[in-house]
């Protein structure tokens, strides 16, 4: 019976194969995709749902339930609609009675109070609309009047504008689910020509960052630190095997591999984009003002939703409208928002002032339009973010990142732990490096901004697995390695280890440079190690008192490129963005080091209700007095910015205060 069920499969596929001819694909592509799916059938996760549907015409019901019986609750239940969907559409009715009633009364956009799912991520985005298209279209289901000028739009950005979640190994590949589903399924012509187009410019957009090993360690606008950790057998290794043939062979199938394997899609033009040797500028994306602009066609909340698809959250631009939002759908309390909760008692006009005063945490989670040094030599990738937020706090962000052969190279602040998994996924950086790149030559300096109130260490740690390489060799700050053909020298900040991990501690700052290579340009290992010695490096800091700045200075030369930059930032006695507001009390000294006092009018003696908490909620004082003057000792307190409340009679004022 198994045997049976695999030659029929065979006589599906190769009917399939037939059939789909007109598309013109690829013979070498099509015989790898058919492959691909012989050996997925071999399987048993729920990513091979979709694989079963197409070669079957219909899906294994136990998996079906796996996913219908958790989804109503799950706070990402898109990533298996999307996948229940692409299996009622494959298999033409044969599941719509196990699946429809699971999924129709799911609400497929925000709706008010609800605190479990997100739609707002760009990936998330695109997959709750394609499901609300198609099913309808198909089945008729409810959908809000804005649904198909929302798609249309979002569709429209990607194909011009390309991607927020940039590079992303995590992310891309469920964004693309959603684009398989409607450029294979849409009804509507536009819609379906969009989505074609859309998916398209994503999967060039990752073949550009792939080296010849099939391997994509790139930056990212989101990701994790675990898929910087193996070279294959991800989620996206499928997709960049399916394409090109390159790296391992996946042994299952994977969520994005089940979209693409089973896709209409035309892939000659995105096989063809990959390319050994890159040398370029990449620009991606818009700034958040254009984005304001681009998105003025749609209803507040859609305009909302697509700020914060391009990390526009709190920055101060947008924080008002946030804000807002937040309140009016009542959803500060949802998890995404967790950290944020404690403005949730504030008006928008607070939370403006409030993210006006902490620019170092409410501007950097922002991931529209970039500027990305690319530089690829077979094996050897560095690509980098240009002038991205450097000081601010990072958001899941990784702004410079080397890839040799199998194995990723790059630095990350904040407190460096053995297992780089147990760092904050969230805030990948506790301050971000300025980083200038030329050809295969990049300079990072870190200096983090004084009113980061996130910032839990000052600490670089350099992630570099010396087991991956043929090769490693220390010779002074230099530090070097070999795969294969595939080179790349860090030079740190210091030689050293915290926590049993290459790592530098500078308070103020600190200063790394990473070079890659291979034999092509260098020859020999000995001979790259001898030119990586011949560089020059120099730092600096001095005060420039026409500008009243103090400016970090750091310059590097190797085998003839040239990099420097003076990272000039004002004094202490400058610090901007805090001052008295319309409160009934006064804060001084303001931004404070040692002592706070806290003076307001009370001239009959009542009892007056002080609270100091940090930016996450806690509080650090509290007191109860019946006089006109609070001193507060701050000495013992992290660097950053405190809310201070008073409470008389009632009536409560708040105050922010910067430590520093």
């Amino acid at each position: 019976m198994q045997m049976f069920k695999y030659l029929a499969a065979a006589c599906f596929l190769g009917c399939l194969f037939i059939s789909q001819s007109l598309l013109a694909n690829d013979t070498i592509y099509e015989q790898r995709r058919l492959a691909y799916i012989n050996n997925s059938l071999n399987t048993n996760n729920n990513d091979v749902m979709t694989i079963q549907a197409y070669a079957n015409g219909a899906a294994d019901t136990a998996l079906i339930n796996e996913l219908t019986d958790a989804i109503s609750a799950q706070t990402t239940s898109d990533f298996a609609l999307v996948k229940l969907v692409r299996v009622l559409f494959l298999t033409n009715g044969t599941h719509d009675s196990l699946i429809i009633p699971a999924i129709q009364n799911i609400p497929y956009w925000l709706t008010k109070g609800d605190t479990t799912r997100g739609y707002w991520s760009e990936n998330h985005m695109i997959m709750w609309m394609s499901c609300n298209y198609l099913l309808k279209e198909k089945y008729g289901f409810a959908a809000d009047t804005a649904l198909e000028t929302r798609l249309k739009h979002y569709l429209n950005l990607k194909i011009k504008y390309g991607y927020y979640e940039f590079f992303s190994s995590v992310y891309a590949p469920y964004t693309l689910s959603g684009l398989l589903n409607l450029a294979d399924f849409a009804q509507d012509a536009q819609i379906k020509s969009l989505a074609t187009q859309a998916a398209v410019r994503l999967l060039r957009d990752l073949l550009l960052v792939t080296n010849d090993k099939g391997v994509m360690f790139a930056v990212a606008g989101r990701n994790y630190y675990s898929k910087y950790d193996r070279p294959y057998d991800q989620n996206h290794n499928n997709l960049i095997y399916l394409l090109t043939g390159m790296g391992n062979v996946p042994t299952r199938a994977s969520h994005a591999g089940g979209f693409l394997a089973t896709s209409t899609l035309q892939v000659d033009s995105i096989i063809s984009s990959w390319k050994p040797l890159i040398d370029t500028t990449y620009f991606i994306g818009h700034s958040l003002d254009s984005g304001l602009i681009l998105n003025s066609s749609q209803r507040p909340l859609d305009k909302t939703i697509f700020t914060w698809s391009s990390g526009g959250y709190f920055h101060p631009t947008v924080a008002f409208q946030s804000a807002e939002l937040l309140t009016d759908s009542m959803i500060w309390f949802h998890t995404d928002f967790e950290p944020f909760r404690i403005f949730s008692t504030f008006s928008p006009q607070a939370v403006l002032e409030l993210s006006e005063s902490v620019p170092a945490v409410s501007m950097s989670t922002v991931i529209s339009g970039q500027q990305v040094s690319i530089f690829k030599q077979n094996q050897v990738t560095l690509t980098s973010l240009q002038d991205f937020w450097p000081g601010k706090v990072s958001y899941q962000q990784y702004p410079c990142v080397a890839n040799v052969g199998t194995t990723a190279v790059y630095t990350a602040s904040g407190i460096p732990k053995p297992n780089w998994d147990d760092r904050n996924g969230n805030n990948s950086n506790d301050h971000l490096p300025y980083i200038t790149q030329e050809k295969n030559v990049a300079l990072l300096m870190y200096r983090p901004e004084p009113n980061n109130i996130l910032l839990k260490s000052t600490d670089v740690a350099l992630h570099f697995q010396d087991a991956d390489f043929d090769e490693v060799r220390n010779d002074s700050l230099w530090l070097l390695g070999r795969e294969g053909n595939g080179y790349v020298a860090v030079r740190r900040s210091c030689v050293g280890e915290i926590n049993n991990v290459r790592a530098c501690a500078a308070a103020e700052g600190q200063s790394w440079v990473i070079v890659v290579g291979d034999s092509s340009m260098y020859g020999t290992f000995d001979n790259f190690e001898d030119i990586i010695l011949q560089s020059q490096f120099s730092e600096e800091w001095y005060n420039d008192s026409t500008t009243n700045q103090r400016v970090y200075y750091a310059s590097v030369t190797v085998d003839g490129v040239e990099l420097e930059y003076a990272w000039g930032r004002g004094l202490p006695s400058g610090i901007e963005g805090v001052g008295e507001n319309n409160t009934n009390f006064k804060v001084y000294p303001n931004p404070t080091d040692n002592v706070v006092n806290i003076a307001f009018e009370n001239p009959l003696g009542l009892q007056t209700n002080i609270q100091v908490t940090n930016m996450l909620g806690q509080v650090m004082h509290t007191a109860a007095i019946e006089g006109t003057q609070l001193q507060v000792q701050t000495q013992d307190w992290p660097n950053g910015v405190y809310l201070i409340m008073v409470e008389q009679q009632g009536t409560k004022s708040v105050e922010r205060l910067v430590k520093y």
